[in-house]
């Protein structure tokens, strides 16, 4: 459906040059001089007129070549300012390329920003013909999906008001409703979805994932959300400074993209903490085999430790909530509380640990944040974001010597298979109270 073939797009930066503290007049007649040359040979030429007193050029995407199958759901991720927004706008022929080729099979509708082709002063009802209008519906095709339209975009009571009037978040609901219901064969998203709140940013991931498994649409997705790209995408392309730096499985490239954007693995720095008066949280470790590590296989035993010391005389329970995230996602709490044979450390030492032992380590290829919590009776003591980061590597979690496919789940859960004599179909219906 897409190909692109070497692909690039320059632009012209203009400086203003330093201002020295003396300068002559011939000095400042000879720079507006060149200015003027410089400018007209623009015009002349159909170049962009760019103002300054020198010029640079700038490459916002190099050599770029990528190809998307009918039905594929392409990840496009990268820092800010990596070149996503003007790659989709090349694909969306907003942006004529300065170099290489793009061939697109199919009618393209293009969400790259919130109300792009909505009229303020006209109301939502108005804007949904005129925007589906912009992105190629016709008259009769708009009417009849109308209903569907303003159903998802959940703008009914305002459907007669202005949009000048309307918050961010419905912007932006009425503009991807309008967008995903035009049937194209390719829809490029980039990073609007975020505006919505997260109820609506579900229902439009959920939407997406509809029109590729059921329509065969392809989809180009740019998101900093990295638990949506690895939810939508099978595959992803990761852009730094206008190039693709690397491509391949999404999960994979996810993890790769974290891991190359920190301080590195290990050992806490503590990006963020909240500091409390009677505990003090001084280290957090991973251990493999009893020795710190960086990285932790599935199926292999582990422990995280966390160093403490009571900074006064205040004695009391002791307690501490350990936060998993991968992929920006909240995967799980390990609480003290919710080990009965904890005994909430009443006479803790004033300096010491507490230690959470994963008996089976349970996640696949990963990178994993650990936030804590430290609690000194019911007060919250040291609250620290980002206390340390460390690699999850699928491995023989069930000693059965089969590592299963990378696609097929992002945990190990231990489960029994066994076989049922005299199977009877009446006893396995659902009762009607249940």
């Amino acid at each position: 459906m897409i190909c692109a073939e070497g692909l690039g797009k320059k632009y012209q930066i203009g400086h203003a040059a330093d201002q020295e503290r003396y300068i002559a007049l011939r000095d400042v007649l000879a720079r507006g001089a060149r200015g003027v040359l410089r400018r007209t040979a623009d015009m002349l030429h159909g170049r962009a007129v760019v103002s300054g007193d020198t010029v640079e050029e700038f490459w916002a995407l190099r050599d770029v070549s990528f190809e998307v199958r009918r039905g594929e759901v392409l990840g496009i991720i990268g820092r800010n300012g990596a070149g996503k927004s003007t790659l989709l706008k090349v694909l969306s022929r907003i942006t004529e390329p300065s170099e290489g080729r793009v061939t697109i099979t199919g009618r393209v509708a293009s969400l790259l920003e919130v109300g792009t082709g909505f009229h303020p002063e006209l109301t939502g009802r108005e804007n949904i013909f005129l925007n589906g209008a912009i992105l190629g519906m016709t008259r009769a095709e708009i009417r009849r999906k109308f209903d569907e339209i303003v159903a998802f975009a959940e703008v009914e009571r305002f459907l007669d008001t202005p949009v000048k009037r309307y918050s961010s978040g419905m912007y932006v609901r009425l503009a991807f409703a309008v967008a995903a219901h035009l049937e194209p064969e390719i829809l490029v998203v980039d990073e609007v979805l975020a505006v919505g709140d997260a109820e609506f940013q579900n229902k439009c991931l959920g939407k997406i994932d509809q029109v590729t498994r059921r329509d065969g649409r392809t989809v180009l997705f740019v998101s900093h959300n990295m638990a949506a790209i690895t939810r939508l995408c099978i595959r992803a392309i990761w852009l730094e400074a206008g190039r693709i730096i690397k491509a391949g499985a999404a999960q994979h490239l996810v993890s790769d993209f974290l891991g190359a954007h920190r301080n590195g693995l290990g050992p806490p720095r503590f990006a963020r903490r909240n500091t409390g008066d009677a505990l003090r949280v001084e280290s957090v470790q991973l251990l493999v085999d009893s020795v710190p590590a960086t990285s932790v296989r599935a199926g292999q035993s582990c422990r995280i430790r966390i160093g403490y010391v009571l900074t006064e005389d205040r004695r009391g329970p002791i307690s501490c909530s350990i936060l998993l995230f991968a992929n920006g996602e909240k995967l799980v709490n390990l609480w003290t509380n919710c080990d009965p044979e904890y005994s909430l450390a009443s006479a803790a030492p004033r300096r010491g640990a507490l230690i959470c032992d994963i008996p089976k380590w349970p996640f696949r290829r990963n990178t994993f944040r650990v936030d804590v919590f430290s609690h000194l009776g019911r007060e919250v003591q040291d609250w620290i974001e980002e206390a340390m980061f460390f690699e999850s590597h699928d491995g023989d979690y069930y000693q059965s010597g089969i590592i299963p496919n990378p696609n097929q789940g992002v945990v190990f859960l231990d489960h029994r298979w066994r076989v049922e004599e005299n199977y009877d179909i009446v006893a396995t219906e659902p009762s009607r109270t249940a």
